[in-house]
């Protein structure tokens, strides 16, 4: 099984030392977001665990505490923009401090197992075409040597986002301008030597060197796991969505990172009251298990094929 952790919340940034508490426990309890009095223990034993994917737009509070995740494979999904604090309104500074710490996160464990995100890509009076443009093509200068791949997507218009995001008044997007920033991104990463894939994009983007990406993708972890995987689609994504099945050990309306565009929260006050319930020693990554709870021991099993795969 591969662990999620997470695509609702930044736990490098806001909830590491929780991780490392569980890792050492080796169990952590997740709520079903739909159903939440049901609770899946989850194993985390490296025995079961064949990865752990980290989102997150600041690894920092992790960087000191990698050799913790000696007994696991990991990579980063890391989202690096070049949106100001208007927009992600907790991020220390890019060129300070995150573009630093990708650098020294990819010295540490390669450049195949830190994959840049710059996403996702809206428009508005200051966010403009020149303005990706430009600032694109500084970070993919400095960024290059340290990751092979830079992932994509354009802003996706959810209720929730569409209210969080009104203060920055987005400008229309259509395909015909998604297309030619496109063309400029692939132009700009290829020429530095960087792969571009999209996330869970619609669009046709091919005829730039631009493929479907899967952000959980079984051609890097067979490659990083040095055998075959016995994996299927996420039925539980998006359609657009090429991911495989992952397990996700996080929460929503938890990530402190205040992005406008986010979709994983619902508002700042249910994230400060439902962060302000965190107890670091807890199973659960928010609050703890009632007795109304039902606690359901999760079944887990490596996805490592158990015999050869040739190629004919």
């Amino acid at each position: 099984m591969i662990i999620s952790a997470s695509r609702r919340t930044d736990i490098p940034s806001f909830y590491s030392r929780w991780f490392f508490n569980r890792l050492r426990e080796g169990f952590v309890y997740v709520r079903n977001p739909m159903n939440p009095r049901q609770i899946s223990q989850v194993s985390l034993s490296p025995e079961v665990v064949d990865g752990i994917v980290f989102w997150t737009k600041n690894p920092v509070p992790m960087l000191d505490r990698l050799d913790e995740l000696r007994d696991y494979m990991y990579c980063f999904q890391f989202t690096l923009t070049s949106y100001g604090a208007d927009v992600e309104r907790a991020l220390p500074s890019k060129s300070g401090v995150l573009i630093p710490a990708f650098q020294r996160l990819s010295d540490a464990i390669g450049p195949d197992r830190v994959i840049w995100r710059y996403d996702p890509i809206f428009l508005n009076a200051a966010y403009t075409m020149d303005y990706h443009f430009r600032y694109f093509e500084a970070m993919a200068k400095r960024l290059a040597p340290y990751t092979r791949k830079c992932t994509i997507s354009f802003l996706d218009l959810y209720d929730k986002t569409k209210r969080n995001i009104a203060p920055l008044a987005p400008s229309p997007f259509p395909p015909e301008l998604q297309n030619q920033m496109a063309k400029h991104v692939a132009e700009v990463a290829h020429s530095y030597g960087l792969r571009v894939d999209t996330c869970a994009e619609g669009i046709d983007l091919e005829q730039y060197g631009i493929e479907h990406g899967r952000c959980i993708d079984p051609r890097l972890w067979e490659q990083l796991l040095g055998c075959p995987l016995d994996v299927k689609k996420d039925k539980n994504q998006r359609a657009e969505c090429g991911c495989v099945e992952a397990l996700d050990v996080g929460a929503y309306n938890t990530c402190r990172n205040g992005c406008r565009y986010c979709y994983a929260n619902y508002s700042e006050k249910t994230v400060a009251s439902q962060s302000a319930l965190h107890d670091p020693d807890s199973p659960l990554l928010i609050g703890a298990a009632g007795p109304e709870d039902k606690i359901t021991p999760r079944k887990m099993a490596s996805c490592k094929a158990d015999q050869l795969r040739f190629d004919l």
